[in-house]
């Protein structure tokens, strides 16, 4: 019986996010064609889901997402290192900056195949010295990458243009979701649940979000999932608008489905994108989606169908749009309904999983 191919996955963290989610999702549909290893630093949902898969998971030590030009030199070295004992066939780096080192030190290691998930352009999301510094390294990654992954189209085009990747290299992989894991909505009474799942970072802009239900006329309560450096000023800003009797935040959480099944509308405020994993969620949830119309979004949530689409950054658009599902339960079931559909026919993780595979098998 013939070997299978050694498949190293990297990402700079393993914390909860949208890319950590997509990693998860796709591992299982790897271990029986692919020798898998998963690197990243520190614990978290991504280290459970490659136990949980048979899978090894190797915690790297130096990798951080801050640039530090001593600690990068130290992930690099790191890298290059595990490279050299694992010898991987494939590495499929995610995230930009397991994305910048791991591709270097494939190559200086001499892995054959090295590919790139572009999860959002950091070039694009940053402005000034650090998205011109992001751009010149794409650019000089370019020449040593086999395979660009684009979980969207409009990443891959933003990609293209700016000389980051190469259009007959690029390839585009929407995200995807467990559809199975997602129970259809009950019907709810009483006040309208909002929910808002993300990193309280930038570019997730949370703080349009609670300017939005402030202006908001119908009754609603909000919860927003997640965890990040921005979190208490995001309480402070609560607390300022007089929001804390209807606005929760609970921090991450491992039970997503049934806090959206509990929801009667999902809601996605962000400065940019490449195809956000919470909007499929609730999508494939059965909830009605408002989102900022950035990177990605468009490609999942269909304006008017399965959702409302507003400018990034424009509190007053997205009160509105709130205002218009929050009192009209008829629109909302049926946005929900069409979203459900979309996911069920669209977005569904064996697709996800078959396409990796075959660029795997291609490359």
């Amino acid at each position: 019986m013939s070997e299978k191919p050694r498949l190293l996955i990297l990402i700079t963290l393993a914390e909860a996010g949208g890319a950590q989610t997509s990693v998860s999702l796709l591992l299982p549909g790897l271990t029986g064609e692919f020798d898998v290893t998963v690197a990243a630093h520190g614990s978290g949902p991504l280290r459970d889901a490659a136990q949980a898969a048979g899978i090894p998971f190797i915690d790297l030590e130096h990798m951080r997402r801050a640039i530090r030009p001593w600690q990068d030199a130290l992930a690099l070295l790191e890298l290059v290192r595990l490279c050299r004992r694992l010898r991987p066939d494939i590495v499929h780096a995610h995230s930009s900056k397991a994305g910048a080192l791991g591709r270097l030190a494939a190559a200086l290691a001499c892995v054959p195949v090295r590919i790139f998930t572009v999860h959002g352009w950091s070039f694009a999301a940053y402005g000034g010295l650090p998205g011109r510094l992001y751009l010149w390294v794409e650019r000089r990654l370019r020449r040593l990458t086999t395979a660009v992954v684009c979980v969207a189209a409009a990443s891959r085009d933003v990609g293209v243009a700016a000389g980051a990747c190469r259009a007959e290299r690029t390839f585009v992989i929407h995200n995807a979701v467990d559809v199975t894991a997602f129970a259809a909505p009950a019907p709810h009474e009483g006040v309208p649940r909002v929910v808002s799942i993300g990193r309280f970072a930038f570019p997730k802009d949370f703080a349009t979000l609670v300017e939005a239900l402030a202006a908001t006329r119908a009754d609603y309560r909000a919860v927003f999932v997640g965890d990040g450096p921005l979190l208490q000023g995001l309480a402070a800003t609560i607390r300022e608008r007089g929001l804390t009797e209807k606005i929760d935040l609970p921090g991450n959480r491992s039970d997503v489905p049934d806090m959206l099944a509990s929801a009667d509308l999902f809601v996605l405020s962000t400065r940019s994108e490449g195809f956000p994993v919470s909007i499929l969620e609730a999508m494939a949830a059965g909830l009605p989606v408002v989102a900022t119309d950035v990177g990605g979004v468009a490609e999942s949530v269909v304006d008017g169908e399965t959702g409302l689409l507003v400018p990034s950054g424009d509190s007053g658009a997205l009160a509105s749009a709130l205002d218009r599902l929050l009192s009209d339960i008829g629109l909302r079931r049926r946005l929900g309904t069409a979203g459900r559909e979309r996911a069920h026919r669209h977005f569904d993780v064996t697709g996800f999983r078959l396409a990796h595979v075959e660029l795997y098998r291609r490359e």
